[in-house]
């Protein structure tokens, strides 16, 4: 008998707007060989159907990535730009799909039947609308994919983390994030995620430091910085899950696999997550 288990892979490894970045003149976007896609992940159960984590409007390829060209469900983390922008994929301009289910939190439903474009998606069938709550256990083969809440700028909708369940493994998707005080509720974020049982986490990387963006006002666009989230994990230790960043905002020095940021994340233990990278629960 053929053993099957449950194949997640990073489709996407950017902050909603790519990179290169629209607008921007600096090296970091203007030398750019290998483009990154916002992020997302796509799973393949061990019946051998296919679920897409949040909607780019980079999919096709996406799809390329992950050597699909179809899915058969859809999960939305929350309503910013490069977790939705590409719904209208589904429609029948593109894709065309039929009765795809679409699990989204309340807020993130209630946003789809307000807005034209998405609704007509529900109406046309192209969607189905699956409303999840905090906790669900939503089947799949092999496992099932376990929404929980966080933190996040609510402008439009909650935020949402995933955890896929697996038969030997369990991942933590968290690309978008506040802060960590407001998540973690004074536990460690080591011990948070042993809480969970959780073996492999993806986690907001968007920014190194505070530095990245000078002509910004960062409490607008609140994430935590991963050279504090580094202060918090330390030196991975035997029994500590596999830990990675994703979500890197187009500034970010870890896209550069020789910078002296991205040496410290991998001289503690942990890693900076890849397009095309994948991981068997």
């Amino acid at each position: 008998m053929i053993e099957m288990s449950i194949n997640v892979t990073v489709l996407g490894i950017a902050q909603d707007g790519g990179r290169p970045q629209l607008g921007c003149k600096k090296s970091c976007c203007h030398e750019v060989k290998d483009e990154a896609y916002p992020a997302g992940i796509g799973i393949i159960d061990d019946n051998g159907n296919r679920h897409m984590v949040d909607a780019s409007r980079t999919m096709v390829h996406q799809m390329e990535i992950w050597n699909q060209d179809m899915l058969d469900s859809l999960f939305i983390t929350h309503a910013h730009l490069g977790h939705v922008d590409g719904l209208g994929l589904l429609g029948k301009e593109v894709l065309a799909t039929n009765e795809v289910p679409l699990y989204v939190s309340s807020t993130m439903g209630d946003l789809i039947e307000k807005t034209p474009s998405w609704k007509f998606l529900v109406d046309e069938k192209n969607v189905v609308l699956n409303q999840f709550q905090e906790g669900d256990q939503i089947p799949i083969g092999g496992g099932c994919i376990v929404p929980f809440s966080a933190p996040h700028r609510s402008e439009l909708s909650d935020m949402h983390g995933f955890i896929i369940r697996g038969e030997n493994k369990s991942l933590l998707y968290l690309p978008d994030l506040d802060d960590w005080p407001s998540l973690l509720l004074g536990f460690e974020l080591k011990e948070w995620l042993k809480s969970l049982r959780v073996d492999i986490a993806l986690i907001d990387g968007t920014f190194w430091s505070g530095e990245e963006l000078p002509h910004r006002n960062l409490e607008q666009i609140p994430h935590p910085f991963v050279e504090d989230t580094l202060q918090l994990l330390g030196v991975k230790q035997d029994g500590d899950p596999d830990i990675g960043f994703i979500h890197l905002n187009h500034t970010n020095p870890l896209y550069d696999q020789h910078s002296q940021e991205a040496k410290l994340v991998n001289e503690n233990g942990w890693f900076i997550a890849q397009q095309g990278m994948t991981f068997l629960l």
